[in-house]
């Protein structure tokens, strides 16, 4: 067992850390949210991890990304982030999509190549299409729903889409995979209210939700440990 894994292997046992070295797993979206299921996934042991995102650190997102820094501003996520996962786990695979996922892009990623897929897109569009081709590719995937405007990080639930509640975006994607069939989506979302910001900057006529540093983290975390928890088997254990 490798040293710097021996905690983990503590608590997941020989086989469950086994199965992590064994595992691929894709991050779609370097955000907030997915930054730091990339982290924990890293920590965690997984042995192969898929970066996609094409976007570069902007200085707005130093207040909860965690590549995000004064140093970093300008600079490729993907890039960033597998530099950074090698940095904690030399001996994993790191794989960059520096793209943007859309249904007219979709056809660049062999999603049937991994175990997992992590969901941390804010693109209604782009989730869906993300959503439908896991499914057609028979692989488990998990999706974050709506983080901004929000400041209760305890209010986070891991439930099927069909059970969520309250989450604007939440009630918008089950709609839409109500409409194309599809039933069984693992999600993170968050019953708390949304936050009614009267400041903020508008773009495109849309005003820009607000975030926090405490709240996305949290998400992907939760998320992370999920993906964690199915691989090596110890959710299979609680059913």
């Amino acid at each position: 067992m490798d040293e710097r894994f021996n905690r983990t292997g503590y608590l997941l046992g020989e086989e469950g850390l086994k199965k992590l070295n064994n595992s691929r797993v894709i991050v779609f979206g370097l955000g907030g949210v997915g930054g730091y299921a990339v982290e924990a996934l890293a920590r965690a042991g997984v042995g192969e991890i898929g970066l996609v995102d094409n976007d570069v650190v902007s200085v707005t997102n130093i207040n909860r990304q965690i590549i995000a820094t004064e140093d970093t501003v300008g600079k490729a996520k993907t890039e960033l982030f597998a530099g950074r996962v090698k940095k904690i786990n030399p001996t994993c695979k790191v794989n960059e999509y520096n793209m943007f996922y859309l249904p007219e892009t979709a056809d660049k990623i062999d999603l049937s190549y991994y175990d997992y897929v992590v969901d941390a897109i804010d693109t209604v569009s782009a989730k869906i299409a993300l959503v439908e081709n896991s499914f057609k590719a028979g692989v488990k995937i998990i999706s974050s729903m709506g983080t901004g405007n929000k400041l209760d990080p305890t209010a986070f639930k891991v439930a099927d889409i069909s059970e969520t509640k309250v989450c604007p975006l939440a009630k918008v994607i089950r709609r839409e995979l109500k409409k194309r069939g599809i039933k069984g989506l693992k999600t993170v979302y968050s019953e708390e209210e949304p936050v009614i910001s009267c400041i903020g900057e508008t773009e495109n006529k849309k005003r820009i939700p607000a975030s926090i540093s405490f709240v996305p983290p949290v998400c992907g975390m939760i998320m992370a440990g999920e993906v964690i928890k199915d691989i090596a088997g110890i959710n299979d254990d609680k059913k």
